[in-house]
């Protein structure tokens, strides 16, 4: 096996100045994403969510953002999940989208709050009808006996829905975090990465800064 110690890239690829950088964060954001796309990130909406529980343990998994809408991030998932319960407690959080096609990567800290039901209920009848069953199914974060407790529940679910609309449960809607500081990096060489950072004032203005790598 390889030492660990061995392993390195050498990121060479862009730059990010802040004379470069939108006026905004979201802008910003939204350069840096349509770029992922046109490059073909593998899920380039793929975040890692990291929340921290009552004894201030941080947690982290990743999760898909599905929207950016009024200068905030949207996912959802199941409100009684580890996650959905840590929110309740503490909605302060943490986003990282990593892009290693690109040599990028964004760092947000903000705070997390539920959508309207509308909102969510609207997402939620955009999906796969499988994925609606799957809200139902899964009780999310608990402990299962095993793989066939699932399948027996999606079956008992898909029979109850036959020929009907899955309506969303009530356990399972969206969240928006409000970002208070958003970080841009850019690899560069000999580890000397651009990094500029957004962050919110007392005013609710954004200002910018250029850290050191």
């Amino acid at each position: 096996m390889a030492s660990l110690a061995d392993l390195r890239q050498e990121y060479s690829q862009r730059q990010l100045t802040l004379q470069e950088v939108a006026g905004d964060p979201f802008t910003q954001f939204d350069r840096w994403f349509q770029e992922a796309l046109k490059a073909e990130v593998p899920e380039p909406n793929a975040m890692t969510l990291s929340t921290v529980d009552a004894s201030g343990q941080p947690h982290s998994r990743i999760v898909l953002l599905k929207a950016l809408e009024d200068q905030r991030f949207v996912f959802y998932t199941n409100y009684t999940s580890r996650k959905g319960q840590q929110l309740a407690q503490n909605p302060k959080v943490a986003i990282t989208f990593l892009w290693l096609e690109l040599e990028r990567q964004v760092c947000i800290t903000g705070t997390a709050q539920k959508v309207d039901p509308a909102t969510s209920d609207a997402y939620f009848h955009s999906r796969p009808r499988g994925s609606r069953i799957g809200a139902w199914v899964s009780p999310q974060s608990q402990t299962i006996p095993d793989r066939e407790f699932l399948e027996q529940r999606e079956a008992e679910f898909a029979s109850k829905f036959e020929g009907k609309e899955v309506e969303r449960p009530a356990h399972w809607g969206g969240y928006a975090v409000s970002p208070s500081q958003v970080e841009f990096w850019q690899g560069r060489p000999s580890r000397l990465h651009d990094r500029v950072v957004f962050t919110l004032d007392d005013q609710g203005q954004w200002t910018r800064e250029r850290l050191a790598p």
